[in-house]
């Protein structure tokens, strides 16, 4: 593994604002993550509640962040599972981070906090992140029309899934959270 997750801190609000702002042509209209201090404070407080789980990839070789994955609506009980967000900054595309990140997040997801379902949903148009859930090896469920609300307008999206047993047999030799 050339990355590790880690949790977001406050002391990173201006690599993160900066790098979102430099990133927006790539993001937009997929994600719109934190541009400003105060979006950036709300996102933080966010990650504070048991519901979501917030990571930044930051490259080994300078600790450089160069990605983020979100884990939300956190349900445990009977169901166990929640939705993953995800983005990539600009100039980090194309070089494997986002698989090796994804992959050090899902095994947290099921080793630690115990979850049984992961859940990631994207909009058709956006290929490449098509290409890496199938690489990693989620299954596409489904099609949802107008299912979230993003950059202020209502967007369809694929539903794709993957569940404990079908990571833990895996093997596509991405390593485990010990890298």
């Amino acid at each position: 593994m050339r990355v590790y997750i880690r949790e977001p801190q406050i002391s990173d609000v201006k690599e993160f604002v900066e790098k979102n702002r430099a990133s927006l042509k790539m993001h937009r209209p997929w994600v719109f993550p934190a541009t400003t201090l105060a979006a950036f404070r709300s996102y933080i407080e966010c990650l504070s509640s048991p519901r979501y789980a917030g990571f930044f990839i930051c490259r080994k070789e300078d600790d450089a962040i160069v990605g983020a994955v979100n884990l939300s609506e956190i349900i445990l009980g009977p169901m166990k599972g929640a939705f993953v967000g995800y983005w990539l900054y600009h100039g980090s595309e194309g070089q494997g981070y986002m698989t090796e990140g994804l992959s050090l997040v899902f095994d947290y997801a099921f080793d630690v906090l115990g979850l049984h379902r992961l859940e990631v949903n994207i909009q058709p148009t956006n290929t490449e992140s098509i290409a890496l859930v199938n690489r990693i090896g989620l299954r596409k469920e489904g099609f949802s029309p107008k299912y979230l609300k993003i950059g202020g307008e209502w967007r369809d999206h694929e539903r794709w899934a993957l569940l404990a047993e079908e990571w833990k047999s895996r093997d596509d030799g991405l390593g485990s959270l010990g890298g």
